[in-house]
């Protein structure tokens, strides 16, 4: 800021020193006071050189600074929210925040010194005018207020609309992300022409948006323009009649002259000044609306990559007083839900990431630290994401694991020659959200990586549902060996799965246990045959 006044005050005394030269130099016939005032010219260009230098290496500063910071912040609280994430903001909301917000705020803070500068040069030109000619003076006084005032009017507007429109981008930008990411499933059920018509409607309805706020930008851009030039005008025809009237040398009017054009740049600054000041402001509100969101369950984040606090695991079984399903410790358990929304529900209270009346043993889940049953319970849904890398980084991201025990759950999990086909094997390059693999290699990929993490509980939702039926027999019968005597949940409604189970429970339309036993008898139960079968009730 300091640098931007320095360099406004420079640029606004070049008029002054410039009028002197003219009369005491020139129009006086004095060499001497000529050379005086060229070299005090000289030296405030120079000094506008230097200034401006250092202005342009802080404003850089400045701007990349706060960039930079907010989106640490936003990167760290994001890794903060963890699971809750997701309750909060869109995958497409959280990309718009560092790809839209981050950048104004820094242009934001940029712009206070250009502004701080602006107001100094505007404040100081006007007292020397008013010490020169009180009418040109009391001009610049009152024009200039006007000027701000009608600047703000016109940002009014352009605020509404700007906000408007990046609330328009986040729900483009998060409907992109979830086509994209289910593409290949809307294809298989001819979806994806209906998904293409309404993003579509929602890029149309966006392209109007953004047509206004450009109409809206363009009508300031026009009011930056001219009523600046048209203050300089009026400036410059009172100078020539104070002139005329001997009121004004010939200096004074050419430093007058100077004033109305310089008056132009503090002005366009101060204009600009608002104008970023608008655009970090939504920004900021995005952000710091954002950031102010609370994980829902109490917890260190920072402690989540620990094996355990240290606390023995209870024994006991896991149960849930409210769907009244009880999980055996060691077992390798099947949960059947009539609906599949309950599966996941489920999974979220056994795996508290909702908070829920969960006991474990004897003791409430609720009452353990949180990144405790982070360590030794693990929900593994469809929607997990892999990530962009190395494929053993990505399985291993802890490096806990031999290559050659990654190599074995390759076998566990069927899916040797997945990582065979890729060139690289485990050293291959994984794409953004796995895209170089088919679903089913997906979902055996992220189980390998579960299995990895070796948890004391496992919890699977609907883990092989785009397997073939052999793929999934093999692969049921090697998980439940490589598990055996850790208690493993499976939330699926396949009968292969279910027939390989220690313990099925079968949870109805109420959300609650209506049934339990061997998959076999249960199949008496007209409403569970009817559900695994995808038959009617034979009874």
């Amino acid at each position: 800021m300091v640098y931007g006044v320095a360099t406004m005050v420079a640029k606004s005394l070049v008029p002054v020193v410039l009028g002197l030269a003219i009369d005491r130099g020139i129009v006086a016939h004095d060499r001497s006071a000529l050379w005086l005032w060229s070299g005090i010219l000289l030296a405030l260009v120079v000094m506008q050189a230097g200034t401006t230098t250092l202005q342009e290496r802080c404003d850089f500063a400045v701007n990349s600074g706060p960039s930079f910071r907010a989106m640490q912040y936003v990167n760290r609280h994001a890794a903060v929210l963890g699971a809750d994430l997701r309750k909060h903001a869109s995958t497409g909301e959280v990309v718009n925040i560092g790809t839209g917000d981050i950048e104004p705020i820094g242009r934001a803070l940029a712009a206070t010194s250009r502004g701080a500068g602006a107001v100094v040069a505007i404040v100081l030109i006007a007292v020397i005018m008013l010490s020169s000619a009180w009418q040109l003076g009391l001009t610049v006084l009152t024009g200039v207020p006007l000027i701000v005032w009608l600047m703000t009017l016109a940002v009014r507007p352009l605020r509404r609309r700007q906000g408007a429109l990046r609330k328009q981008q986040g729900e483009l930008a998060a409907f992109a992300v979830d086509t994209t990411t289910g593409l290949g499933v809307l294809h298989g059920f001819g979806g994806a022409a209906r998904f293409a018509e309404r993003y579509r409607e929602e890029s149309q309805r966006t392209r109007r948006l953004a047509t206004l706020t450009a109409r809206s930008e363009g009508a300031l851009a026009a009011v930056k323009t001219f009523l600046p030039g048209a203050l300089g005008t009026v400036v410059v025809w009172l100078g020539a009649r104070l002139v005329l009237d001997g009121t004004l040398t010939v200096g004074q009017l050419v430093a007058f002259y100077g004033y109305a054009v310089f008056l132009a740049t503090p002005l366009r600054w101060l204009t600009d000044s608002f104008e970023a000041l608008t655009r970090g402001q939504i920004s900021a509100e995005r952000v710091c609306r954002f950031l102010r969101a609370e994980r829902l369950l109490p917890g260190d984040a920072d402690g989540a990559d620990d094996r355990h606090t240290g606390t023995p695991a209870p024994e006991g079984p896991l149960t849930d007083p409210l769907s009244r399903l009880t999980v055996r410790p060691g077992s390798f358990t099947a949960v059947a839900c009539a609906s599949p929304a309950d599966a996941a529900t489920l999974a979220d209270r056994l795996g508290r990431y909702t908070e829920s009346d969960v006991t474990w043993g004897d003791e409430p889940l609720r009452a353990r630290p949180l990144d405790d049953t982070r360590a030794r319970v693990m929900v593994l849904r469809n929607d997990d994401r892999l990530f962009a890398g190395p494929l053993h980084a990505e399985l291993d991201p802890l490096g806990r694991t031999t290559r050659q025990d990654l190599l074995e759950l390759t076998g566990t999990v069927v899916a040797r020659e997945v990582v065979d086909a890729l060139p690289g094997g485990l050293d291959g390059e994984v794409r953004s959200a796995g895209r170089n693999f088919s679903g089913g290699e997906r979902q055996r990929l992220r189980l390998l990586r579960a299995l990895a993490a070796d948890p004391e509980v496992l919890l699977l939702v609907e883990p092989t549902s785009a397997l073939d039926a052999h793929t999934e027999a093999r692969l049921v019968q090697r998980l439940r060996a490589h598990r055996d005597g850790r208690t493993t949940v499976v939330f699926t409604t396949s009968p292969v799965v279910l027939g390989q189970a220690d313990h099925v429970a079968y949870v109805d339309d109420t959300t609650t246990v209506a049934a339990t036993g061997p998959h076999h008898k249960l199949l008496a139960d007209g409403r569970y045959h009817s559900l695994v079968t995808r038959e009617g009730d034979p009874t």
